[in-house]
């Protein structure tokens, strides 16, 4: 499996191919339509974890694709309060069934990787607030 477009289909009029850049923003959206994923991380190279934006949905996505299979790699920051495994398990459903819907590929695997747990920013106020008075 390569980086580089490869020929997907071939029809009588020409051939299609799907850039691996379009498969990584689709597993992006499908990652971040699950309920308790926060964002996606930038963490696949130095361990941080960055919290990115909709338009950086890219960036916490790996992918390898083949002629007709691709593997995925999406790296996450889950919202404090969900449990880690299921959240996982929704958004290797969610990514694969996206990528096969919209493409045809067939993913062989979505590894999850969780790279921080965020609080959600009332529950964070609250607790620096808490905190800050007893620290005194």
């Amino acid at each position: 499996m390569g980086t580089m477009p490869t020929e997907f289909e071939r029809t009588e009029i020409g051939e299609i191919q799907i850039a691996p850049e379009v498969i990584e923003v689709i597993a992006g959206l499908a990652t971040v339509e699950v309920k308790g994923v926060a964002g996606m991380s930038g963490g696949f190279a130095g361990g941080f974890a960055e919290l990115l934006g909709r338009k950086n949905l890219s960036k916490g996505v790996k992918v390898e694709v083949g002629q007709r299979e691709a593997a995925v790699d999406v790296s996450v920051i889950i919202e404090y309060g969900n449990r880690l495994p299921e959240v996982a398990s929704l958004i290797q459903h969610n990514v694969k069934r996206s990528i096969e819907n919209m493409t045809g590929l067939n993913v062989v695997e979505v590894n999850v990787h969780i790279h921080d747990v965020q609080f959600k920013n009332a529950e964070r106020t609250a607790e620096e607030s808490d905190l800050s008075g007893r620290v005194k």
